[in-house]
This record gives structure tokens, sequence and C-alpha cells, in this order.
């Protein structure tokens, strides 16, 4: 693996789309999480808080790494296949662990918005999700200001379920449902 600021070459992926490639965060990733999360125009419609500190990031990156170890699912970290070029993160987290329900996120780097990217990281994980990990649903939730991301859920077949709060914005969220069986009648 060559690390050059935010160009990585790296072949060690463990799913990929057509221009994606997706590996693991380790700890040895915090410049990269930093360029990611430590960006107010990636953390703004998802915490409060302001830009993340040095401390918060890594909070964070480890987390990520904590729910690897444990569920077996991150927001893994993406990277164009042709340059290598990290562009942000796209993954899963436990929801409801009782009833097989993983919640699916992504995080794209500013600069690489509008290229179509969330949509195929998005695609991708779903795909992992219901195939690969035969979870029972995936669930979404989004800031009510963030209507790139409502669009994009409904691009992907997500149904609208309820408002949900979630504590970093202070805000009741959309929240959304896709279950398998839709998965694949939509996929």
């Amino acid at each position: 693996m060559v690390f050059t600021g935010t160009l990585l070459v790296h072949s060690d992926y463990f799913i990929t789309s057509e221009r994606l490639g997706f590996r693991r965060w380790s700890k040895n990733d915090l410049d990269l999480a930093f360029k990611l999360w430590g960006s107010f125009e990636v953390t703004k419609l998802f915490d409060r808080g302001g830009p993340f500190s040095k401390e918060k990031v890594k909070s964070r990156l480890y987390q990520e790494i904590a729910n690897q170890s444990e569920y077996g699912v991150q927001y893994w970290p993406i990277f164009l296949l042709d340059s290598g070029k990290h562009i942000g993160c796209a993954g899963l987290r436990p929801y409801d662990t009782g009833n097989n329900i993983l919640e699916i996120g992504f995080h794209i780097r500013p600069e690489q918005w509008r290229k179509g990217y969330a949509l195929e990281a998005a695609r991708t994980v779903m795909a992992y999700a219901f195939i690969d990990l035969k979870a029972n649903a995936l669930f979404a939730g989004h800031n009510p200001m963030n209507s790139g991301s409502e669009k994009l859920l409904n691009k992907l077949g997500f149904k609208y379920t309820h408002d949900e709060f979630y504590k970093a914005t202070g805000l009741e969220h959309p929240s959304y449902l896709l279950k398998s069986d839709e998965y694949d009648a939509h996929n």
C-alpha cells in the first residue's frame, strides 16, 4: 500500500463496483479519516457540533473499526479504482440486530459530489448487505435539510416509514426501510 496525500494505491479491496473499491478502516487511516470527517461540509448534516476535531475523528474511526470487529460491518473507506484516490466512505452499521436490520450510510468528500459515487456506492453496499450478509432489511435516515439524500434513497427503492430523533443533530430525521424482498424486486 502506498499513501500520498489523498491518493491511496491499494489492491486489497474486499468489494468493488464499476469505479469504486472498498476496504476496511485501520488505525493507520487517521489522515484519511480526518480529510473526510474533519470537513464541515461532510459532517454538518449529521452532527450539529461543527467540524470534527482530530480527537472526534479518531473516535469515529475507532468506532468504525470496532463495528467491523464486533458486527462485521462499518462505513468502509472507498477509493477510485483507476487512481486509488480516496473519495469517502459507505457501508453499514448495526441498527436492529434482533431482526437482522442494518443501517446503510455514505459520506462523500465535497470535491467528489455530483459524480454519481454515492449512488454507485450505495448500490454496491446494498448488494453486499442482502446477498452476502443476508440482511432482512436496511434502514436509512437523513437530515430533513438533506434533499439529496432523500432523492437518492427514493431512487434506491427505500420506503419512508417514520421520523426518528437523531441525537447528534437534535432533529427528527425522515427514516426509511428497504426489505430484502423489495430489494430483490427492485434489482
